[in-house]
């Protein structure tokens, strides 16, 4: 499976750098929700869950942190450590995040308001449900 990387634009001039986030501009859907998680420990893992239906775009907009991405046949790994690059992470995706620095603030946009019944949260679970998805016969 192969990430897909959102690369926002930065505006700097003297006075600072921005990035601006747009819904259905740089960011490929609606946003209904934002939050962000800090004062991570290194050692734990966050996320390890996968959603029905919300789509996300990650963003460590300080720091950085390894994101594993799952689609119940193949899985990878990337690391995200800059506040211009930003992880789709859609829907039916296992995905979890480790390796905090000490510094890191990750920042999630999503395409849905907090829904407990959209989540996956058993590993098991969420690979029956994959089953036939991804099939490559058919």
């Amino acid at each position: 499976m192969k990430p897909i990387f959102i690369d926002l634009k930065i505006i700097a001039d003297a006075r600072g750098s921005l990035v601006a986030i747009e819904s259905l501009k740089n960011v490929p859907f609606d946003m209904q929700r934002v939050y962000f998680i800090f004062g991570l420990s290194p050692s734990l893992r966050r996320g390890q869950h996968a959603h029905k239906k919300n789509k996300q775009v990650a963003l460590c907009i300080q720091g950085q942190c390894t994101f594993l991405l799952d689609d119940g046949h193949q899985k990878t790994e990337v690391i995200l450590k800059s506040p211009t690059q930003g992880l789709l992470v859609n829907e039916m995706i296992w995905h979890e995040m480790f390796d905090f620095s000490a510094d890191c603030i990750l920042m999630m946009i999503a395409s849905d308001m907090y829904d407990e019944l959209d989540y996956i949260r058993g590993y098991n679970n969420f690979l029956r449900m994959t089953k036939d998805v991804h099939s490559p016969i058919g």
